[in-house]
């Protein structure tokens, strides 16, 4: 039972801890785009792997 005196607090510590990081991750701009960056990663390979599949499919015409 004693035990209990000393866990209950330190877990609301734990919790208004990682409510204040993630607080302050998101006042940073942490998450303000989330889907911005992966579809450009898609969009630059994408890009790329055409211009390459023009040349194989140009140069196996010849």
């Amino acid at each position: 039972m004693e035990a209990l005196y000393f866990l209950i607090p330190l877990s609301v510590l734990i919790v208004f801890f990682a409510i204040w990081v993630f607080f302050k991750a998101s006042d940073s701009g942490q998450f303000d785009d989330l889907v911005g960056p992966g579809s450009r990663i898609l969009q630059d390979d994408d890009s790329v792997q055409d211009k390459n599949n023009q040349k194989n499919t140009n140069e196996s015409h010849l």
